[in-house]
């Protein structure tokens, strides 16, 4: 008799399943992460005062959802559009001066003193990325060996190909046959 395994989901796994589970692309992991800080941002002025601790704070799980919630094809562009959605959102709370060279000289001092948060959350960002992608190659492992594709040399189509080949090649060729099967040769021409 076999014995079936089970597996008890912890609690914590369940509660998480019932959150919303949406498959953003890359642009809309971009636009989702950019526009949230923006607003994350716009509050934190008006409510803290541009407090860069709160920002830096709210800042890691909007990394994290945005690593969380990017497609698998589009893996890849979560950890770039984190910082750039970092830079957008920390314009509001710069605080530069008048004018257009004061605003800018505010939002790249801002970037500097917030390094250590938008390292923080663009780690974050590329850790989950590279979980998902491992855990996506196996399963796609996992399958292709479930297929029985990867159980040995003569089972895959090239396989096949590569037995029926010498069977081809020692055939005797015409002279002037242009190949294996006679694919080149000349028909007659009909009148």
């Amino acid at each position: 008799m076999y014995r079936v395994r089970v597996r008890s989901v912890p609690p914590v796994v369940l509660a998480l399943r019932r959150f919303p589970n949406p498959r953003l692309t890359g642009i809309g992991a971009g636009l989702f992460a950019a526009l949230t800080m923006f607003v994350l941002a716009c509050v934190d002025r008006l409510l803290f005062d541009s407090s860069e601790l709160v920002y830096g704070l709210l800042f890691l799980p909007v990394s994290a959802l945005t690593a969380l919630w990017v497609r698998p094809a589009d893996l890849v562009t979560a950890p770039i559009s984190v910082p750039i959605a970092f830079a957008v959102g920390v314009f509001p709370i710069s605080g530069g001066s008048e004018g257009l060279g004061g605003q800018i000289m505010g939002l790249v001092t801002a970037l500097a003193v917030h390094a250590g948060w938008l390292y923080g959350g663009t780690l974050i960002a590329g850790l989950i990325a590279s979980v998902r992608k491992v855990r996506q190659m196996r399963a796609r492992r996992r399958y292709v060996l479930a297929q029985g594709r990867g159980a040995g040399p003569e089972r895959t189509p090239r396989a096949a190909a590569s037995s029926a080949a010498p069977a081809a090649a020692s055939k005797p060729v015409r002279a002037g046959a242009g190949g294996a099967g006679g694919a080149g040769a000349r028909r007659p021409q009909q009148p």
